[in-house]
């Protein structure tokens, strides 16, 4: 018997669900309805009624299982779906209510005011005669309900006035809610006015925004839905009200300036949340100045009250996102009987229904980020830094028609003594989270460089799961303004201002770590350019070690490189950059692999926690442990060199292989690289016999005097190779040749007038004849006197 009632019951419910995927939504809402109520008898539906109201829903799941309708506490009632009726004496609804025509009908469902108005106005007749009539019958509540000079006009004038309103209400076929599509346009009976159709997928269909909440009630001659207002006549458009609606003067002022008035005029399903007067009264008069006089943030402004979709307040029983004619989205829900936008009762009218949408009143403005300055996105998390940029007359600077990105640390990433600072200190710290161009997030590459107003260069670092900037990196939250990008981060931005080797040398925890990287000749390697993870083992990391210990080490070069670039990664690797929880295998210059991972937001190595992490460098990053780290895959071979990793390594176990030796690691893993770079000289317009110095690299300037047809080239250890050429000049005919030649080589050849900063003034002069050519690297020799009395000339170097 089970087992039959569970098939029974399975094939109860597959059809049902069968029967509800063909239908539309509102089919499948009270399809659910009936399931829900199946315990209460045949044909019953379960409904939700917000508490303090008469208003009934079929309801959504998560409507149900909240337990509330528009943020309100929702009782469930049972009735007999529509259709159905009760007995007496039986459970449920087991009897079908009786049909009858249009008029008998308006009885049946209880729309007894429209009923005795049929009867007034001489309907009766037509709606219980022949025909197929689809009516939409305002319940007894609706017409209570309708504004008293309205509905006191209609009943003066039954036989003009209410007859044609209730022929609005009617559409000369027959049309089931499965019929009602979304977004269809009916013609009513009354001089062919538009009914607008809207079907939602929470199952609420509405007739010009008044909701069915009693549907398909056949009749022999048609079918009645019961709603919840009375009708009233549609034949403007949006811009139409617009045009004529004095509370809308300001809107419309903004909606022409910008050419979307027009946008509404046209054919559509649009919803304007229209702000009113007041509500553009309360701008700031700057910012509403400044919107109005830029087209394309107007335009921006007026399309992000716009939507594509129509959406009537009845339809609206929870919280949707929706996106605009601008591009963004508002967040549409409700608050018991009040519509809000984003969140906030704002709307003070809706369902201002018009032949191509539908109006709701608002009483504030709503600014797309798109029409608002940079510095105007940083939303609560970020009030700090926005604030700061305001107080130290940084926000000034910030033009409507230039292109910035701002770089907004979140508030918590200001501490009491960062706050407390000299305001001059504190003015440059911040100058280094604007960005002087606009960057957006997509933007954004690996190794990228971004020079702030401040004049510094910040470093891009993207990670699988993580965009950083230097020491800090990236939260949800990113915004595009009308002049820039705002991207919000956990930190505040250090720009690093020292190598590696500086750090290490200026931080005396790291000493005897700094010893042993010197001993095995790996200094060069932190001082130059590159990309660069190091470890750092504090000096807490080597006690117990002694003189003797150490000298050992330093002696077997091979052993102690291997040890040391264990700790060295090529790449630069910021530990929030790191996804949380997850172990990263990174193969350092040694070829052994480090595990790292975050926890709580603290850096892991190998598990053993870094005291100190992401302090940059120019060409790489620190991360500070106390412990040495060792490959617990590679062994040891003497005794010596094992007894002294014991005392520093206790964490793990290491190898001992009795006479394995540690591999060689060459110094080829870095390169020195040295970039050509021809440097064009410029001479005096008098005869010059003294080449002209056009790049000095740090010192004091070197000359020489050089004799005719030869070249010097200098190379300087890590920077470009720059070439000293001798100028020589002639008489008149070879000037008007040069200048002939000038002409034709266009722009090789050109006047010098500035020179970057830090590096000598040349002051300008016309180049007469130029001779390049390779030459061997060969020392500079310093100034001297010149042989054989030739006039000597010194080259003149101006400094800015």
């Amino acid at each position: 018997m089970k087992i039959f009632f569970l098939f029974t019951f399975s094939t109860f419910l597959l059809s049902a669900f069968e029967q509800a995927a063909a239908s539309a939504h509102y089919d499948k809402i009270l399809t659910h309805s009936r399931i829900r109520a199946r315990d209460q008898g045949p044909n019953v539906c379960a409904l939700q009624q917000v508490m303090g109201t008469k208003k009934k829903y079929f309801s959504t799941c998560r409507n149900w299982y909240q337990g509330a309708i528009c943020g309100k506490k929702a009782t469930v009632l049972y009735e007999c779906c529509p259709g159905y009726m009760k007995m007496d004496g039986t459970r449920g609804c087991p009897a079908v209510a009786p049909i009858d025509h249009v008029y008998g009908t308006l009885g049946i469902v209880g729309a007894t005011s429209t009923q005795r108005y049929s009867d007034m106005s001489k309907l009766r007749e037509e709606i219980e005669g022949r025909g197929s009539f689809t009516f939409f019958a305002p319940s007894n509540e609706a017409w209570e309900q309708l504004n008293s000079e309205i509905h006191r006009n209609l009943v003066d004038n039954v036989n003009i006035e209410l007859y044609n309103a209730l022929h609005h209400h009617m559409v000369n076929k027959r049309m089931l809610t499965k019929d009602l599509k979304n977004g269809m346009t009916l013609v009513s009976m009354y001089n062919d006015q538009k009914l607008l159709i809207n079907h939602y997928p929470n199952g609420v269909v509405t007739v010009n925004c008044a909701r069915i909440i009693h549907g398909n009630q056949i009749a022999t001659n048609g079918v009645v839905h019961v709603i919840d207002r009375v009708l009233t006549a549609v034949g403007n458009t949006i811009q139409d009200f617009i045009e004529v609606e004095d509370d809308l003067s300001s809107l419309r002022a903004a909606a022409i300036t910008s050419d979307v008035l027009d946008i509404l005029g046209r054919p559509g399903h649009y919803t304007l949340f229209a702000p009113t007067n007041e509500a553009f009264e309360r701008l700031p008069r700057g910012v509403l100045e400044r919107i109005m006089g830029d087209k394309v943030a107007s335009e921006a402004l007026v399309k992000f009250h716009i939507l594509n979709t129509l959406q009537c307040s009845e339809a609206i029983t929870g919280g949707a996102v929706y996106e605009t004619l601008e591009g963004n989205i508002l967040e549409v829900g409700c608050d018991g009987e009040s519509l809000t936008v984003n969140g906030v009762k704002m709307v003070k009218r809706k369902d201002i229904v018009t032949s191509n949408g539908v109006i709701h009143l608002i009483d504030e403005v709503l600014i797309p980020d798109s029409a608002k300055q940079v510095i105007e996105l940083g939303g609560a998390q970020q009030t700090t830094f926005t604030d700061l940029v305001a107080q130290l007359g940084l926000a000034s600077s910030l033009r409507p028609e230039g292109q910035y990105t701002l770089l907004a640390p979140l508030n918590g990433a200001f501490s009491d003594d960062t706050l407390r600072m000299d305001q001059r200190l504190l003015k440059t710290i911040l100058q280094n989270h604007i960005i002087k161009v606009k960057v957006g997030l997509n933007e954004l590459y690996n190794g990228q460089e971004l020079e702030t107003i401040g004049g510094k260069l910040l470093r891009v670092f993207v990670y699988r799961t993580a965009v950083c900037i230097e020491n800090s990196c990236m939260v949800r939250g990113s915004k595009e303004g009308r002049n820039g990008f705002i991207h919000i981060f956990r930190q505040i931005i250090n720009p690093a201002e020292k190598t590696l080797h500086e750090m290490l040398r200026h931080d005396k925890r790291f000493s005897v770590f700094l010893s042993l990287v010197k001993a095995a000749d790996l200094d060069d390697v932190l001082s130059r350019p590159g990309e660069w993870t190091l470890f750092v083992p504090t000096n807490d990391a080597f006690k117990g070690l002694t003189d003797d210990d150490k000298n050992i080490l330093i002696r077997d070069k091979n052993a102690l490189r291997n040890i040391l670039l264990y700790h060295l990664i090529q790449g630069v690797f910021i530990g929030s950059g790191f996804e949380p929880g997850v172990t990263n295998i990174l193969k350092t210059i040694q070829g052994g692999k480090l595990y790292l991972k975050t926890v709580n937001d603290t850096l892991l190595v190998n598990e053993l926690k870094s005291r100190e992490s992401d302090l940059m460098a120019t060409n790489g990053v620190i991360h500070v442990i106390d412990k040495l780290l060792y490959p617990a895959d590679l062994p040891v071979g003497n005794d010596q060199l094992l007894t002294i990793l014991k005392k520093l390594i206790k964490y793990i176990q290491i190898k001992f292989v009795r006479d394995s030796t540690f591999k060689e690691i060459p110094l080829t893993f870095y390169k020195i690289n040295i970039i050509e770079s021809n440097v064009q000289p410029i001479t005096r317009k008098e005869d010059p016999s003294i080449t002209q110095l056009t790049k000095l690299i740090e010192g004091e300037p070197e000359f020489k005097i050089v004799r005719e047809g030869e070249t010097i080239t200098k190379v300087i250890h890590g920077g470009p190779e720059i070439k000293y050429t001798r100028i020589t000049a002639g008489g008149s005919d070879n000037e008007e040749k040069l200048k002939k030649l000038l002409e034709e080589a266009g722009t090789e050849y050109t006047k010098v007038t500035k020179v970057i900063e830090g590096e000598p003034q040349i002051i300008e002069r016309e180049i007469k004849t130029v001779q390049l050519e390779e030459a061997p690297v060969r020392k500079v020799q310093p100034n001297r006197r010149t042989q054989g009395g030739a006039a000597r000339r010194r080259t003149r170097l101006a400094y800015p």
